[in-house]
């Protein structure tokens, strides 16, 4: 069987890709590494959003809500259906990451959906949504699949690895090369819907500035919502089957 080198190229040619720019790009020198500014700056903003929209969701709980600790409650209640619809019963575990990645993706698309423009100068470049640097959806696609592996293993133990084998033995290589496949289309998915939209809107910001940008900026907002939803939901999908055990 051929599946081994096959992952490996699958792994280099991905690496590869983490390379590839479009645009300018701004950098850090950090020792001997080069680090992309660009993704690290949005990134810490968008955590510090969460971080501190968590914190004031909790500072004070009220007995009768107030429309802050609604709004947040609802986050909160559809992130938890979210999760009990697509890994079923014992899904508790598994909302914090489900609502993790969900509101990381869904604030890092929408930062690049709202600041496509040179707002905050930078050396080389622009502000952009993390999301649409390959690296950041890998990095986001690589934790689902150690998750996926985590939950067939912890509910199955080692006879998880029976899967692999069903509904034939024949099909082996095929099923290996599916929990290759699951990450590198997560990561894909994720990376090419927003990059293609910012570029979108960037051209259509430097042919007609004024008024044409405006609809497909708030396209561009539908479209990371749904992003972020989609990865959510595969995400949980995938943990739920790997602890069902049917495809």
């Amino acid at each position: 069987m051929n599946v081994l080198p096959c992952s490996v190229n699958t792994l280099k040619g991905l690496y590869d890709i983490s390379s590839v720019e479009v645009g300018q790009h701004f950098y850090w020198q950090i020792g001997g590494f080069q680090v992309h500014a660009q993704v690290l700056i949005t990134s810490w903003v968008v955590i510090a959003i969460l971080l501190g929209s968590a914190t004031i969701a909790v500072r004070n709980p009220q007995t009768i809500p107030t429309d802050g600790q609604n709004f947040f409650e609802y986050v909160l209640e559809f992130i938890r259906d979210l999760s009990k619809t697509q890994i079923g019963e014992e899904y508790g575990p598994w909302v914090p990451f489900i609502g993790t990645m969900f509101l990381f993706i869904f604030v890092s698309n929408w930062s690049g959906a709202l600041l496509p423009r040179k707002i905050i100068q930078l050396p080389h470049g622009e502000l952009a949504a993390p999301t649409n640097d390959i690296n950041t959806t890998v990095a986001l696609a690589l934790p689902t699949s150690v998750a996926y592996f985590y939950a067939g293993l912890t509910k199955k133990g080692l006879s998880y690895f029976g899967k692999y084998i069903q509904p034939t033995p024949i099909l082996l290589p095929i099923n290996i090369l599916e929990d290759f496949t699951k990450p590198l289309s997560l990561s894909f998915r994720l990376f090419g819907n927003i990059l293609a939209d910012e570029l979108v809107v960037v051209v259509l910001v430097s042919l007609v500035p004024s008024v044409v940008p405006i609809p497909v900026m708030f396209l561009g907002l539908f479209t990371s919502g749904i992003q972020a939803l989609i990865f959510a939901t595969l995400a949980a999908a995938y943990i739920g089957e790997s602890m069902e055990g049917h495809h």
